[in-house]
Formats: C-alpha cells, structure tokens, sequence
C-alpha cells in the first residue's frame, strides 16, 4: 500500500526549492509580458476621450461678430453654465437679423429664435487633445453613445477571448495559448492605427481585447502552476499585478507627448516586440503536461530547473505509481461540461464569477472616470494607476499572512465605503472627491489582486484554466457595463457611485461564503476539491468514490 501512495505536485516538485535562477526567469519573463497589457490596456481613456465641442459656424456665413458670439446658447448642465454643445440659433434667422444691423437683445429676444442642431458639424478644443476618435468621427450629441459602445464592444471581444482562450489552454497547452493571444493583441493594435471609420475601428477594438486579457489570465494561470506555494504569492502581486500597475503609469506619460490618437497607438503596438525572446524564455507548465500523461516532457523540464538551480535530481521524480495513475486518467479529458455537470463546481464557479463581475464592474468604471475628474487627466490617470502599486504591496501581504475570506472582504468593503462617499462630498470640494475616489481604487484594486489567486487555488489543474477563462468570461459582463454605468452621471452625478460603493459592499459580504484556501496545496483533481459548505450530492460523491476505486484498481494490476 505504501508503495502505492499517491503525492500532490508540489511535494514531488519540492526539491527544486522555492527560489532559485529557474524560478526567478519565469518570475520576470511572466512579468515582463504582462507590461504590454498596463500598458496598452486602458488608452481608450485619452483615445475615446470628449474634449469640449460646440456647433460649428461657418465663416462664409456673413453674420456680424456681435450675432457670433451669441450664436451658441448658453445652458445650464449640472448646475453650471456653459455653452451649448449640441444646438445652435437658427443661422438663416440670425443672418436676417445681422443684415438688417438688429443688435441682439435688444431688437430682438435671443431666447425667443429657434434652435437647429450642428448641421455644418462642430469644433473641438485643441487644448488637451489634437485629436480623438471621438473629434475625428463625431461621436457627440445624437452620436454620442458609440464611444461608451467603443469601450462596451471591446470588452465583449475580451469575453469571447476568455471563453477562447481557457478552451484552447486546458486542451493545447498553456505556452501555444499565451503566445497566440500576445500575437493577437500585437497584430490587432498595430491595424487600428490604420481605421479609416469608426465602425473598423470598433471591429479591430473588439479583437485587441480578445488577445489583450487573455495572455493576461494565460501567464496568471501559467505562472501560478509552475511555481511553489511560496513564491506563488509574490507572483500573484508582485509579479502580475505589480508590472501591470508599471505598464499603466507609463501610459499617461506617453500620452502627454502623443496627443494626436493615431500617434499614441505606436508606441502602443511596438510594445508588443517585448513578446518576441520571451519563446525561449518560458516552458510549458509541467503540472499541465503531468495532467495530460505527458510525464517525459514534465521530467525534462523539471530535470532542466534543478540543473539551473544547482541542486540534485531524485532518481526517480515521479514514482512508478503516480506516473501510472497519470497514464490512466490522461484520456479523460476536462472542459466546461464539467463545471455545469458537478454541482459543487458549478457554485463556486457562480460565486466566483459574482465577485469577478463586481470587482471588474467597480475597477473600470473607476478608471475610464479618471479623465471626468476634476483636474487634468493625466495627471488623474497616473494618480489613478499609482494607487494600484501600495494596492499590490498591501494584497501581498495580506495574501501572505490571512486568511482568504479576510483579504477578500476587507478589500471590498474598503473600496465600497469610500466610493459610496464621494457622492456626499460638496461641489466646492472636488479635491477631496478626487482622494476619497482614489481610496475607492486602491481597494478595489487590492480586492482584484486577491480574487485572482483566491480562484486559482480552488479549482484544481484539470479545469483550473477553463475555470479561469469562466470567470473571466463573467467578469466581462462588468466590463462592458461599466462604460455605461459613468454615462449615468449625464442625469445623476450620484447614482454610478451609489451603484458602484453598494456592489463593493454586497461583494464584500458574498465572498464569506467561499472556501478558505489559505495554505493549502492547489488541488490536483475534482475529488481534492474543497466543498462548499458541504455541498455534494449523492450522485457526485459515488461518481468520485467509483472513480478512485477505478483509477486504484488500474494502478494495482499495472504494478
């Protein structure tokens, strides 16, 4: 019997230890394709931005300059007045009244003549943008909807390469995938610098986020199944979620040179050259080629991170047991029909991708709102991403030393307390609005942080990835509502964070209800799954007793 005993990856992989010169090229090669995606992930913010327009009037039109300058009326938009943006006086009227030397307001009540729309177009200022998709298409007034659209049909693509990816992970690998999503984002930037419509533009859009996000969960995945538990945790933030808060801060600071948006998306798409060494840098997952009964490339790669690290190999690093019980499950093969079929997975997967759709709603909307703050965006948009840098330091920490319901819930409800805040705060205040908002983001960040490593640990190798991709997948639902939710400030500057501080707060609560998984080895197969409060029919647990039986019986009669 003892011969037969059966151990988890980490204990097998054990003697290569938790930090050493294989571990930290995985480390920093992972890391490193991940600063394309801060990079590159937000700029819809300074690309889609509206800069303050007004109906055009043309200079062959022979009105006086006095009848020009009330041409554009004035109304009041969230208490404040300021210039009409999508109407102006009827210019056949007004020319009438220039020629027949009526003075306004005087001869004639302005108020009284009638309005048109922006029939010859508008004019845009040029003093923080020279140009956007927005000034270069006229997504304004009756068009304004397409740039939330742009950012909504974006987050669909990154839905549908979720979905992809995850699939094409479980089932190839998770290097080809990694790789083949990092060719897409490249490819997909580099056209959208050549749109010559909005409608090509969105298109192109949709697939950048198809491979932007997905290479992002891939190497997440990637990364969390080729290191130890140690260093595990310090990939979660450090490596992931630290070098995307990098990419991001340097966004702004090239946007502040590149202010014309077809300019910006260069740098942009020449980022992605980083990708090219990382081939030879980052193997295959050897608890992924393990899982697939694979067991000769796993030891070649296991054999080669010792001879890195400079310690010895056992002669014999999967015993004749583990690699038989290997052989006899890598024909069932795992994909989605597991998680709807098992009813335990299927909840945890229901209430992870609850928290993922909460997280992902707060976290965007907090940060496409950079450029509607008070101030300059730039400097919003770099004070917004700097915020992401204590974030991760404070999740690795928390990561290291409480438990997962812990991290989880203070995170959010931090994040929610302080959004729900900024509604109460005067008009005449908009700094401290701005601080609470950033508190807000450095919550809800670190809670982003630790939802990644808490789904990671509890779904095991065999869907981990496709679990993953779910979850993913869910989150996108956030995402693409998110856009919205900030164009609800056009009736109520109150309600997106009423919305947003309530959904934090009821994310904060509904996490509780997880498993805890601090500490514990990463489950190899369903049937070392935590349950969820006991949830486990008894279908399902005769389906796993049978299976361990089978799987026992085989190993036995091979041996």
């Amino acid at each position: 019997m003892d011969n037969l005993k059966l151990r988890d990856y980490d204990s097998i992989t054990s003697f290569l230890g938790s930090w050493g010169p294989f571990q930290l090229r995985i480390f920093f090669a992972l890391a490193i394709s991940i600063l394309p995606n801060g990079f590159i992930g937000i700029y819809i913010v300074f690309v889609g931005d509206t800069p303050p327009h007004e109906c055009y009037i043309p200079k062959n039109y022979s009105i006086s300059e006095m009848w020009r300058n009330v041409t554009i009326p004035i109304e009041t938009v969230s208490g404040t007045l300021k210039r009409s943006s999508c109407s102006r006086l009827n210019l056949e009227i007004v020319r009438n009244y220039s020629e027949n030397k009526i003075i306004p307001n005087v001869g004639v009540n302005v108020s009284e003549i009638p309005l048109e729309g922006c029939l010859d177009g508008w004019t845009y200022s040029k003093e923080i943008y020279q140009s956007t998709i927005v000034t270069e298409w006229d997504l304004v007034c009756e068009n304004a909807y397409k740039a939330p659209l742009t950012t909504s049909i974006h987050y669909v693509g990154v839905l549908v390469g979720a979905f992809i990816s995850g699939q094409m992970s479980d089932r190839y690998g998770r290097k080809p995938a990694l790789f083949v999503m990092m060719l897409l984002q490249t490819v997909a930037v580099t056209a959208q610098i050549f749109s010559p419509s909005w409608e090509v533009f969105t298109f192109i859009f949709f697939l950048v986020g198809a491979g932007g996000f997905s290479n992002y969960v891939v190497a997440f995945v990637l990364g969390s199944e080729i290191l130890s538990s140690k260093a595990r945790i310090v990939f979660c933030s450090l490596g992931v979620f630290m070098c995307s808060a990098l990419g991001y801060m340097a966004m702004p600071a090239v946007a502040y040179f590149l202010r014309d948006w077809r300019m910006l998306l260069i740098p942009m798409a020449a980022s992605g050259l980083i990708y090219i060494p990382l081939w030879w840098l980052i193997p295959e997952s050897p608890r992924w080629l393990l899982s697939q009964g694979r067991v000769e490339e796993a030891e070649a790669i296991l054999k080669d991170a010792a001879k890195r690290n400079n310690v010895v190999v056992p002669q014999v690093i999967f015993t004749q047991a583990e690699s038989e019980n290997v052989l006899a499950k890598k024909d069932k093969k795992h994909n989605i029909s597991v998680i709807l079929r098992n009813c335990n997975i299927f909840t945890l997967a229901l209430l992870c991708s609850l928290l993922w759709i909460i997280i992902t709603l707060s976290y965007y909307a907090l940060i496409l709102n950079t450029s509607n703050l008070h101030g300059d965006p730039y400097i919003n948009c770099f004070a917004s991403a700097a915020t992401e840098v204590p974030a991760y330091i404070i999740s690795l920490v928390l990561l290291q030393y409480c438990s997962r319901h812990f991290c989880q819930s203070s995170t959010l409800f931090l994040g929610g307390v302080m959004i729900l805040c900024v509604h109460l705060i005067p008009i005449d205040l908009p700094g401290v609005a701005v601080f609470l908002e950033m508190l807000g983001k450095f919550g809800i960040t670190s809670s982003f942080c630790v939802v990644y490593a808490v789904t990671s640990e509890l779904f095991p190798t065999v869907i981990r990835n496709t679990a993953m991709g779910c979850c993913s997948m869910a989150a996108r639902i956030g995402n693409i509502i998110s856009p919205f939710i900030i164009y609800l400030k056009q009736y109520s500057k109150a309600l997106p964070y009423i919305l947003l501080g309530a959904l934090a707060i009821s994310g904060a609560l509904l996490c509780l209800v997880l498993p805890e998984t601090h500490r514990k080895p990463l489950p190899e197969t369903i049937s070392q799954m935590q349950q969820i409060c006991g949830l486990r029919d008894k279908k399902e647990k005769e389906a796993e007793n049978e299976e361990s039986t089978s799987d026992y019986q085989s190993i036995e009669t091979r041996l």
